[in-house]
């Protein structure tokens, strides 16, 4: 039987908003020819509720694993990350090129996606790497959904990711890495850890491979989370892009005597 979750509590920058809020309404109450000054005070909260929820790395809403743990990184470990997929065309062929390198990795998968190709997402476990959630229909507007909004999102991927893999996953990246101050209590309920990355290649806007490349290895250490797309891949010329980049990283990871793991916030 599952340990019971502790009781949420809301990160300090929500709980302040909160208070902030419930004193804002007090003083109008009492002084109402405050509430000039009281409305700015609120809208410069709010403004800082929108930069953290625009800020994918950020941690002000709530814990996101950005690096893989120290354990991982002494042992020259790092974490290939792609999201978008399952697609037909382009994860077999990632697959391959894991799998000749010797390299296991995370793929956030897209629910529909996975219920549209499910023996696709079924292989992807099958060969040793994670399936982990990347909500249900990967709605651009994500950040602005409210509670259960979210929760039909995550929840909904859940269930399809459990049923076609099974395992249920644990952690959860939002489209493009926006989310809101509810995203961490509907994760929380679900029993998800947010996970964004170190470094991303920018493979969804971009279409030079080289660009891409040195925007992943600049810099590179151990303990890193890359980020790469398999699914809704930009092609260069008439190969997807992440094709071309990820044997140039592959072999530049080999070189360097590091090796890819999948996601794990625990060491072991």
């Amino acid at each position: 039987m599952a340990e019971p979750r502790p009781p949420y509590l809301p990160p300090p920058l929500v709980l302040g908003s909160l208070g902030l809020h419930a004193a804002a309404l007090t003083a109008v109450a009492l002084a109402p020819r405050l509430w000039p000054h009281l409305a700015a005070v609120l809208f410069a909260d709010h403004v800082l509720l929108a930069t953290a929820s625009l800020t994918p790395r950020g941690r002000l809403l709530g814990p996101n694993l950005t690096r893989l743990p120290e354990g991982a990184a002494r042992r020259g470990e790092v974490s290939h990350t792609f999201d978008d997929g399952p697609d037909p065309e382009v994860t077999p062929r990632v697959l391959d090129l894991l799998e000749t390198a010797g390299a296991r990795a995370t793929f956030f998968c897209i629910g529909r996606r996975a219920e549209a190709w499910p023996d696709l997402a079924a292989e992807i476990a099958r060969r040793g790497h994670r399936v982990e959630n990347h909500t249900y229909h990967h709605p651009n507007t994500f950040a602005f959904f409210l509670p259960p909004g979210l929760q039909e999102e995550i929840g909904r991927t859940q269930d399809v990711l459990e049923r076609v893999t099974g395992r249920r996953p644990r952690y959860f990246r939002p489209p493009a890495g926006f989310r809101n101050p509810f995203v961490d209590w509907v994760l929380h309920r679900s029993g998800l850890r947010l996970v964004s990355w170190t470094r991303r290649g920018f493979d969804a806007l971009e279409r030079d491979p080289g660009k891409i490349s040195r925007r992943l290895l600049q810099g590179l250490a151990p303990g890193d989370v890359l980020l790469l797309h398999d699914g809704l891949a930009l092609r260069d010329g008439g190969n997807p892009v992440v094709l071309e980049v990820l044997p140039r990283v592959l072999d530049a990871l080999a070189a360097r005597g590091l090796r890819s793991v999948p996601f794990e916030e625990s060491g072991r």
